[in-house]
């Protein structure tokens, strides 16, 4: 079907033909979608061996690790301060085995508080940290 020319009023009409230009573009992305490689990069894991060895009798003490929305920290339910809880981290990383921090952060704690929490943790040398009470965020 060919474009009208002039419509019944006699007025030329003025709009572009668009088909010619969706026509390439389609084969345009036909030819990227052509062209893009195949994703064959695979992620290696190191996972975890299987064994059959049973799991250390000894059980890590547990310590709760709380900080409060005004950025109090607390340790086992006692408030601490800044240099009581570096050397509570520098005691707990000395112990064999050494015990499992247990942070958990008030869902209105800021996150500079938390983060000079777990950076002091780390720079002192204690590594068995999680978090618990996330059932709060959801």
């Amino acid at each position: 079907m060919a474009m009208a020319a002039n419509t019944a009023d006699g007025e030329v009409m003025v709009e572009m033909n668009t088909t010619p230009l969706i026509d390439v573009m389609l084969v345009l992305l036909t030819l990227l979608i052509i062209t893009l490689p195949i994703q064959t990069h695979a992620v290696k894991l190191d996972m975890p061996q299987a064994s059959n060895t049973k799991p250390p009798d000894i059980v890590p003490p547990t310590v709760d690790l709380g900080i409060d929305f005004d950025g109090t920290v607390t340790w086992n339910g006692t408030p601490v301060d800044r240099p009581t809880m570096d050397s509570y981290f520098a005691d707990a990383a000395t112990q064999t085995p050494q015990p499992e921090i247990h942070v958990n952060a008030n869902r209105l704690a800021k996150y500079d508080a938390v983060a000079k929490v777990l950076a002091d943790a780390q720079r002192l040398g204690a590594t068995h940290i999680g978090f618990t009470g996330i059932d709060q965020y959801q």
